[in-house]
C-alpha cells in the first residue's frame, strides 16, 4: 500500500513540475532551442557544402541538409522542401563510382544494385531503367539515367530518381542523384536544383 502511495506521489510531482514548466514559459523554451540547433546544424551544413560547388543561387525551396564521409567518398545531400525529394553529390575523387560511359551502358541497373551492395545497403531491388536524357550540372551538360527500384527501409517501397555523373575542371568525378517517392518524383525539381550548382 506504502509503495503505491509513493508510485502516486511521485507521478503527481512529475505532473507539477511539467505543469510548472509550461506556466513559466517552458515550452517556448524548448522550441527556441530545437530551432536554435535546426538552424545551426544547416548553416554548418551549408558551409561544409562549399566543398562541392556554389550552392547561393538555389532558390529558398531548396535546402541544404548534410554532409558526410562513408567509405573514403564524401557527399553532400539537399532536399526540396514541398516534395521531400532528395539531391544528392556524392565526391569519389580520382575513383569514380560511375562514369558517364557507365551511365549510358545498357547494364546500369546491375551496376546499380551492385553499387548499392557495396555501400551495404542491401534494402534495394527490382532496379529497372526506364529513361535517358541529359540534364545541367556545374554547367556542363551530361546524361543521366532515370531509375525505379524498390527498397525496404523507407516509409515507402517504391522510388524513382535518376544517376549522372559528371567530371569537374580539377579532375574529379561526381555522382549526382535524385530521388523521391514515385509517385512524387518530378524532373522538373532535379534540373532546377542541377543548373544551379555551380563550381567553384
Amino acid at each position: 500500500m506504502f509503495r503505491m502511495i509513493k508510485i502516486i506521489f511521485r507521478a503527481f510531482l512529475i505532473v507539477l513540475a511539467i505543469v510548472g514548466f509550461n506556466a513559466i514559459g517552458g515550452q517556448k523554451y524548448v522550441e527556441v532551442v530545437k530551432t536554435n540547433i535546426n538552424n545551426f546544424i544547416q548553416e554548418r551544413a551549408a558551409e561544409n557544402a562549399k566543398r562541392f560547388g556554389d550552392f547561393s543561387n538555389l532558390h529558398e525551396e531548396f535546402q541544404i541538409d548534410n554532409t558526410l564521409n562513408v567509405l573514403g567518398y564524401s557527399a553532400v545531400l539537399a532536399a526540396h522542401k514541398n516534395s521531400g525529394q532528395k539531391m544528392c553529390i556524392v565526391d569519389s575523387k580520382k575513383k569514380p563510382l560511375l562514369t558517364q560511359e557507365d551511365i549510358k551502358s545498357q547494364n546500369l541497373d546491375t551496376q546499380l544494385k551492385d553499387l548499392a551492395n557495396k555501400f551495404r545497403y542491401k534494402a534495394v531491388s527490382d532496379v529497372e531503367i526506364t529513361n535517358r536524357g541529359t540534364l545541367t550540372v556545374y554547367g556542363r551538360k551530361v546524361p543521366y539515367a532515370k531509375f525505379e527500384a524498390k527498397v525496404n527501409k523507407l516509409p515507402f517501397s517504391d522510388i524513382a530518381g535518376i544517376v549522372a555523373s559528371v567530371k569537374t575542371s580539377d579532375g574529379s568525378e561526381k555522382l549526382i542523384v535524385s530521388i523521391n517517392e514515385k509517385r512524387r518524383y518530378s524532373q522538373l525539381i532535379t534540373d532546377e536544383f542541377y543548373k544551379n550548382v555551380k563550381e567553384n
